[in-house]
């Protein structure tokens, strides 16, 4: 019994230092929306190349890290968001938006909510409802594709160029209604336009009768970690005032940035 110690015990210092190591990729990638290569994980780190690049090929099989085949650069990926929304330094992101979103509700009258996306999908994690008595409303959890809704496409559209194109690598661009984006093109088309002018909307892409219109949360980098949205029926949210809502939500958007890179 008492022969078999050492060895286990060199076999649990040697999986503890390969977790540390692990764990040190994980922290470095999350400080930089623009990944990072190999080399320079390595040198930031000053861990041997072959360690890191282990490390970094396990990471990637079990979908917590991307690879950019073009320029040689790992990112995070949002598998992340499965253990839980994004968090700043002492807040978490629904904390850091709530306030924002009141606003929003207060000068729409319209469902608010707060979403993150997972893979390919959009996740609801936060919801104001409507002061209206017909009112659109989801369970939390509930689940969207990205490409048939505003805060999806609104997070996608601020994401690096190289997470975006993983992203849009995996979307089956699938019909739910007439109005749905159906091409690559035609969805890298839409995510330029809210570029330009920092809000998505959703004409009826997704459910017929139901517009949105979202914008989305930035981390210290630019890069969006959730959108805020506002959902409710066409008769109420018309397009002739997309731009007019797309700027209240812009701004809260922005208010909840600041807040979130804050904490």
């Amino acid at each position: 019994m008492n022969a078999g110690q050492p060895g286990c015990d060199t076999r649990l210092r040697s999986e503890a230092a390969s977790l540390q190591r692990g764990l040190a990729v994980l922290e470095l990638l999350a400080a930089r929306s623009e990944g990072a290569t190999l080399s320079e994980i390595t040198g930031h780190l000053g861990l041997p190349g072959a360690s890191v690049l282990r490390i970094s090929r396990t990471l990637v099989d079990l979908g917590y890290l991307s690879r950019d085949d073009r320029t040689k650069r790992y990112f995070l990926t949002n598998s992340f968001l499965l253990m839980g929304p994004p968090r700043g330094r002492d807040h978490g992101l629904s904390e850091c938006a709530i306030s924002a979103m009141r606003t929003i509700r207060q000068a729409t009258g319209e469902t608010t909510q707060l979403c993150c996306i997972v893979e390919t999908e959009m996740v609801i994690i936060e919801q104001l409802l409507a002061v209206h008595s017909f009112k659109y409303s989801a369970d939390l959890g509930a689940r969207c594709p990205l490409h048939s809704c505003a805060p999806g496409k609104a997070i996608v559209a601020f994401l690096s160029e190289p997470e975006r194109d993983v992203i849009l690598d995996k979307i089956r661009f699938k019909r739910f209604t007439p109005s749905t984006i159906t091409t690559r093109r035609a969805f890298s088309t839409e995510l330029e336009r809210i570029r330009r002018c920092g809000y998505a909307v959703d004409r009826a892409e997704g459910m017929t009768g139901i517009h949105c219109v979202a914008a989305p949360i930035l981390d210290r980098q630019n890069a969006a970690v959730a959108a805020i949205t506002i959902a409710g029926p066409s008769s109420r949210i018309t397009e002739d005032e997309f731009e007019v809502i797309g700027q209240i939500v812009r701004e809260g958007a922005r208010q909840a940035s600041n807040e979130f890179n804050r904490s």
